[in-house]
């Protein structure tokens, strides 16, 4: 607020100064001459004592009231007294003495009959309250915690410029009178001149920090707040943070905290306190309860009062921008009157110069603020969004998917933050317009219409465009959602993609929408350009004689007309994205209330819930305290369905359904956190090392803990994925023991783990003699051993609670579930006899190195867990090499062709502003110049090709643009498509998202802006310094120098600027995986109530992110404004030497060169803006580049070594001396394994956790290559020959299934290959044939992302379908039946029997009594096969698979 009033001075000060010595000349003509027509200007006696004497006064006392309720609304605290404040305040009191002393003197004066005027009584009188007030500002501002006052300060240098005058009019006086003068008034003069002095000096230091302020407890506290007045408008403060970033590069530890205001919790704070005031409006109003909630008005509450200042300083700054033409037009007129005395010249450049510094500062302080607000306003989107997407109903999740959600964080927070720099312009720019029309009017007349009438013209034009642009921005927007969705979910499962060899299918889809994407964008490219070529080629309605303050003005006029299309665009594109935020943020919420917390009513209690007409439930059941209760029933009968009710994520439509207590949830698939393992299990809670210990060892992990490199401390990459399935589930389990909570809900925690190790946890948590016995725990199961153990069994069928009682009442009822089990009798062995208990807790898992599976692959993720290559953002430059790499992209033709068109262009320009100063000079005769069709005809022509040139080189970078993105993204998608299964694993996911949303955005619609403006203030600097050096050639001894400056400023800078640019981005990255992890495990995150936590954590992120990104907007400005003066020192060289010389000179050269000077600053900002945005952006093209240099997998075809069509014609697999490891620097994983099998042969693999049976899989696909030996399928090494054409024709049912976004047929058959028939066929033998014709769509029924709308059930025999489908002569069997109830088991294997009956299948079981019929069985151990055989012989030799079998009761 302080700085406000001050500029306003200042700027009062500065501009008006013309017309003020104008209205002079008027009222005292007599004074004029001893003021202005002399060699020696001085200022009457009556207007020193009176017109400088108060000019401070008056400033002081309009600011007073206002400044003063403002330090009373914005206390910051007590600062205690120091020796500065002390000396301030006698100061001021000197200073009132010496005023008084002056007053008391002249009633003294009157005694003696001495009558002076009386302003002698008034002015000190007047003067000496205004420094009481002074005083009392100087101690009020220190008990309000205000450290360096701007007010002040403005008001002490503008009593000491007042001062000075009097000063030199004093000495001269003196001079000239000799001893006549009046010695008392002299002494006290020069007292108060000396005290205004050190006022002056001492207002320039900050005083210390206030008690108790945040600053003093903050390590690396930001200095702003400390700084002092002139360090905050110069933007001094940052010079230590850019010197350090120049001498070593910056690190994170090295960047301020945020300032209070600026942090998460400040900003969304806000902005979700009014969105929720709105919404309590809507529904209070019953005329409003039908209209939206306005995203805008509560954008504005928040933000509003501190953007609004930004309003006042572009105001000002747009009434001092005319001033440079108006203080040239008495310039010129100066050099025209040679009688004019040299001082005028010397004062209108001094004011040049002043004017642009002064405009300098207004102008940073209104883009620091807009900045700020920018920031801010991300900061609260994404933490709106965030808290949002925790809330949401999940057929709300349905309408807006992952990668909706993202691109609201990243490309729509951006667009907002993009706007607030612009926004005022939508003022500002007609603002400016109707001034510098009205200067032309007055410079040139009627003449101006011509030109105004062609703006007119335009206006409904752009409208039109603008209308358009907005259809084509929704649809370009809607697009980039579809591919980051998309994107997502090939990352999210790319091991299927690899496995089965579907890689081109899905990067074809992907570059179909890409393909849309840039249709769109090449619509609204062409409407641009179009646009641009419209507004460029204004017609040049000059009178010559003022041409040149017409021109400085034109050039004015030329900013706003440019920038407004870009405006409109920008907000276009924003409007669009608060469309798309306020349906976000008013999508439904979970119902708190659904579910109710505490004691439950006597009797039972009923649910009725629906989810989104799929299932309907009708349920009435009661639970009671510290029981066990299963639930059985079949794929998709509705069991997970009733836990989420449980849990509220369901839509309840009636009843009633209540929990008592608190509620740990163990899902289907275990989501795993990416952070250390010991983070995964504590979550969030206090650590108690006993209970852990006890959690870890009752959940079977301990040996697991033993193998990892850093123990628990292992950091735990995306999704779990250095861990295998079991180890992920029990780590879940962990989770829920570890929070100790009343009611536990597990949804089949046991079909991922094997048989032993599912047996152990039962008995040791779950089961009746568990840690938990004492807790109710709803457990969904289909392993039928444990069911004689529960209290209570409920049998679902359709939705329905079929049956319910304990184990011995529904084997009496002799009902389904006593059919049920009479299938699976041999299951039903006696589970209690102790020996076995006791066996199966032994013999958990050898605690061996080199054993578990996927934690041999460990790459720990860089030891941080932060995958992405964090040494990139210590590196200094940006290689020439990425802009030849983007030039290559866009095709060298164009790139040099638009370059060409530039230069054109600016020649044009050169050279009819050239042909205009020549015109000026023509001679008149007879009030006529001669030639002046000529001149004209010349001057429009290159006006014309101008144009010409705008339109080329405009259509030119666009093009050019739109190829070169499309070519980048091409490639990345093919590089990361080709990198190998340890890429992803070590690399989350959400680097890669950000690599395709943000950065592929920045390439599309960002660069190619940048480079035409680029060019375009490169150009023109270049070409005003040529003009200045022809009209003062003497101006070549400054412009180097300052040219070199300008360059030391500049690399200075970038060295910083690009450190924190890379800080940014890197910081950026762990926000949107953060987020991707909260959606993927948002019902359990609520389900523990955590969301309280998650929300600081994202906050944390988001502030972190924000540190680097404000430093880097300050490092900005401290930029511009360093290089602005640079420019202003240019219009004061310019002018200067105008000047000098000005008797050798013609006012049109002189004209054109201060002309070109005045736009030289602005040039020079724009280049250095354009510079470090280019160097900054072009860093995206960087970083999508560095995946061509990754590690490849093996080629997809190899053509020499393709294998025939009908190959493998027996399916004969045959290991030889096989060995496998997962990195360089591991051990073997597998080693040595001899094995043949045969053709049609089926073969079971078992092996305690760990034993290497899925690296085997691995190997056998070639996920990961061998170390040693070969793999030989039907006498063709698998090595030479290409991944495609080895997994095409090999089939998985793999451990996980995933499903894609897409139809149903899209998931079974993507490349389109089968007809509708086969499909049903193989729905049918995969019994899902009655499921699917039951959909509204059938085959076109649409999966939801990761087919969430399947339950995992089903979605397993979706795999199975798509197996089936393929037919192939291998079939492999990764634990693919863990999902599954027992029947549906049993379904499923008697469909692999009879459908691949001629086909070798290889099976890793969980399950032995699924493989007691295969024709052998491979027990691996420690990587090795230690047993071979038929499984009735591995029994009889009463080896491991005998002690496997008889834990799973199989004996």
């Amino acid at each position: 607020m302080t700085w406000f009033f001050c500029f306003c001075f200042l700027f009062c000060l500065s501009g008006e100064f013309c017309i003020f010595i104008h209205y002079l000349s008027v009222l005292f003509p007599q004074d004029w001459n001893l003021t202005w027509h002399t060699e020696n200007p001085d200022f009457t006696k009556c207007f020193q004592n009176t017109v400088l004497v108060w000019v401070p006064c008056i400033y002081l006392w309009v600011c007073f009231p206002i400044y003063f309720l403002y330090l009373r609304r914005h206390d910051r605290g007590y600062i205690q007294m120091s020796h500065l404040n002390k000396a301030k305040t006698a100061l001021g009191l000197l200073l009132w003495i010496i005023c008084w002393a002056d007053l008391f003197y002249s009633f003294w004066e009157r005694s003696q009959n001495v009558f002076r005027p009386p302003v002698f009584v008034i002015s000190p009188t007047v003067l000496g309250i205004t420094m009481l007030l002074a005083t009392f500002l100087i101690q009020f501002e220190r008990m309000k915690g205000v450290q360096s006052s701007g007010v002040m300060l403005i008001f002490w240098f503008t009593a000491l410029l007042c001062a000075t005058i009097i000063f030199r009019s004093k000495i001269l006086h003196a001079l000239k009178l000799g001893p006549e003068v009046d010695v008392f008034r002299y002494v006290t003069f020069y007292s108060y001149f000396v005290l205004v002095l050190i006022q002056l000096i001492l207002s320039c230091f900050p005083e210390r920090p206030p008690l108790f302020s945040e600053t003093v407890n903050d390590s690396n506290p930001c200095p702003e707040s400390s700084a002092s007045f002139l360090s905050k408008i110069t933007f001094w403060w940052i010079t230590g943070l850019m010197i350090q970033g120049y001498r070593r590069p910056l690190e994170a530890k090295d960047l301020w905290s945020l300032n209070k205001d600026d942090t998460s919790g400040e900003v969304v704070q806000g902005l979700a306190k009014y969105w929720e005031k709105e919404f309590e409006a809507l529904i209070v109003k019953p005329s409003q309860r039908n209209s939206a909630p306005s995203l805008l008005k509560v954008l504005y509450k928040t933000f509003g009062p501190y953007f609004l200042m930004s309003f006042l300083f572009k105001a000002c700054h747009d009434l001092m921008m005319f001033s440079g033409p108006e203080i040239l037009k008495l310039l010129i007129n100066f050099v025209n009157d040679k009688d004019a005395p040299n001082w005028q010249g010397y004062l209108y450049t001094g004011l040049l110069f002043a004017c642009a510094c002064l405009q300098t500062l207004i102008l940073h302080q209104y883009f620091h603020i807009c900045f700020v607000t920018g920031m801010r306003l991300k900061t609260a989107v994404i933490g709106a969004v965030y808290r949002k997407a925790l809330v949401i109903t999940n057929s709300a999740r349905k309408t807006s998917t992952v990668g909706e959600i993202v691109n609201l964080m990243s490309v729509d927070a951006q667009r907002f933050m993009d706007l607030t720099t612009y926004i005022n312009m939508i003022w500002s720019a007609p603002l400016q317009v109707i001034l510098a029309l009205y200067l032309l009017w007055q410079n040139l007349g009627p003449s101006v219409l011509a030109g105004v009438a062609v703006m007119i013209l335009l206006v409904p034009v752009n409208a039109v465009m603008a209308m358009k642009t907005k259809t084509y921005q929704v649809a370009h927007m809607k697009s980039k959602d579809n591919r980051i969705k998309l994107m997502n979910e090939i990352l999210n499962g790319i091991k299927v993609l690899k496995l089965y060899a579907w890689e081109l299918a899905f990067k074809e889809k992907v570059l179909g929408i890409r393909q849309e994407e840039l249709k769109v964008l090449k619509k609204s490219v062409a409407l641009s350009t179009f646009a641009v070529y419209v507004l460029v080629d204004k017609n040049n309605v000059l009178d010559a004689q003022k041409a040149f303050v017409s021109l400085a003005l034109f050039n004015i006029l030329r900013f706003p007309l440019n920038i407004l299309p870009m405006v409109i665009s920008s907000m276009v594109q924003a409007s669009v994205s608060l469309e798309r935020l306020r349906l976000f943020l008013s999508h439904e919420e979970l119902d708190p209330d659904s579910i109710i917390r505490g004691s439950i009513k006597d009797g039972k209690s009923l649910f009725c819930i629906a989810e989104l007409g799929v299932i309907y439930f009708s349920i009435n059941f009661t639970v009671p305290e510290g029981s066990l209760i299963a639930i059985v029933g079949q794929v998709g009968c509705g069991k997970s369905s009733l836990l989420s009710a449980l849990l509220g994520e369901m839509d309840k439509r009636e009843g009633y359904v209540a929990v008592k207590g608190s509620v740990a949830y163990v899902p289907q698939q275990a989501w795993i956190q990416n952070a250390a393992l010991k983070d995964n299990i504590i979550f969030g809670r206090e650590m108690k090392e006993s209970q852990y210990k006890r959690v870890i060892e009752a959940c079977a992990l301990l040996p697991d803990i033993e193998i990892l490199p850093s123990g628990d401390r292992t950091e735990i990459g995306e999704k779990g994925v250095n861990l295998s399935g079991g180890q992920k589930q029990r780590v879940s389990l962990a989770r829920a023991v570890y929070c100790n909570t009343d009611v536990y809900l597990f949804d089949d925690p046991l079909s991922a783990v094997d048989a032993h190790v599912g047996k152990h946890i039962f008995d040791k948590v779950i089961g009746p003699k568990g840690i938990l016995k004492n807790k109710t725990r709803i457990l969904v199961t289909h392993g039928v051993s444990y069911l004689p153990l529960m209290d209570r069994i409920i049998v679902m069928t359709d939705g329905k609670i079929s049956e319910m009682g304990s184990y011995q009442e529904l084997l009496k009822q002799d009902g389904a579930f006593a059919e049920f089990l009479r299938t699976y009798a041999n299951a039903d062995q006696d589970v209690e006899n102790g020996g076995n208990q006791e066996r199966s807790e032994n013999s958990i898992l050898p605690s061996t190195p080199g054993q578990e599976r996927e934690v041999q692959c460990l790459h720990p993720p860089s030891g941080n867990g932060r995958g992405e290559w964090e040494g990139n953002d210590r590196r200094r430059e940006v290689k020439a090499i990425v802009y030849w790499e983007y030039m290559k992209s866009i095709g060298l033709l164009i790139s040099f062709l638009s370059i060409f068109l530039f230069m054109c262009n600016h020649i044009a320009a050169l050279a009819s502003n050239y042909w205009l100063s020549l015109w000026t000079d023509d001679p008149v005769i007879n009030g006529t110049q001669q030639h002046t069709h000529v001149r004209l005809g010349v001057y429009g022509a290159l006006g014309m090709s101008q144009g010409i040139a705008v339109f080329g080189y405009s259509m030119a970078v666009s093009i050019g643009g739109i190829f070169a993105s499309r070519h980048l993204h091409i490639d990345l998608l093919h590089n990361v498509l080709r990198s190998p299964m340890s890429f992803f694993e070590r690399t989350p996911s959400g680097n890669l998202v950000n690599r395709f949303s943000k950065e592929i955005d920045t390439i599309d619609s960002v660069i190619p802006q940048i480079i035409k403006m680029f060019m375009g203030s490169l150009f023109n600097v270049i070409g005003a310094c040529i003009i200045i050096l022809l009209a003062t050639p003497i101006a070549a001894i400054v412009i180097p120098p300052l040219g070199l400056v300008y360059f030391f400023v500049q690399r200075f800078y970038v060295a910083t600027s690009r450190q924190l640019k890379r800080l940014e981005s890197v910081s950026r990255s762990p926000v949107y995986s953060h987020f991707n992890e909260t959606l993927l495990g948002v019902s359990v995150i609520r389900a523990f109530e955590e969301q309280t936590r998650f929300k600081l954590q994202s906050d944390l992120k988001v502030d972190e992110n924000q540190k680097a990104y404000f430093p880097s907007i300050v490092a900005n400005r401290w930029l511009a404004v360093r290089l602005e003066c640079v420019g202003n020192c240019i219009v004061l060289f310019a002018a200067l030497f105008a000047v000098i010389a000005r008797h050798s000179l013609s006012p049109g050269l002189v004209g054109l060169s201060v002309s070109y000077s005045l736009q030289v600053t602005t040039y020079l900002n724009w280049l250095v803006r354009m510079t470090s945005e280019l160097e900054t952006n072009i860093v995206a093209v960087e970083r999508v580049q560095e995946y061509s240099e990754m590690e490849k997998e093996a080629p997809w075809c190899i053509e020499q070594t393709a294998p025939p069509n009908s190959w493998p014609h027996e399916g004969q697999v045959e290991f030889r001396g096989y060995g496998l490891r997962y990195r360089e620097d591991l051990d073997l994983v597998l080693k040595n394994i001899n094995v043949t099998i045969k053709g049609g042969e089926k073969v079971g693999i078992v092996g305690r956790t760990g034993a290497g049976k899925s690296s085997l899989t691995l190997g056998l696909f070639r996920i990961n290559e061998s170390a040693e030996g070969e793999i030989i399928i039907d006498g063709v090494n698998v090595a030479k020959i290409g991944l495609h054409d080895l997994r095409f024709k090999i089939t998985i049912i793999p451990q996980d299934p995933v499903l894609f976004s897409g139809s149903l047929r899209m998931n079974l058959d993507p490349f389109d290959k089968y007809s509708d028939e086969e499909i049903w066929t193989s729905l049918e033998l995969a019994h899902l044939k009655n499921f699917v014709s039951s959909l509204p769509d059938k085959l076109n029924h649409e999966c939801s992302e990761g087919g969430e709308n399947l339950s995992v059930g089903q979605r397993q025999l979706v795999c199975l379908a798509r197996a089936l489908l393929r037919k192939s002569k291998i079939l492999v069997l990764d634990e693919a039946t863990a999902a599954v109830d027992l029947e549906t088991d049993d379904l499923i294997q008697s469909t692999i029997r009879t459908q691949f009956e001629d086909c070798t299948v290889l099976t890793i079981a969980h399950r032995l009594n699924t493989i007691m019929d295969y024709e052998r069985v491979i027990v691996l151990d420690k990587g090795e096969i230690v047993e071979c055989d038929s499984p009735a012989n591995l029994l009889q030799k009463k080896g491991i698979f005998y002690s496997m079998a008889k834990d799973s009761g199989l004996v």
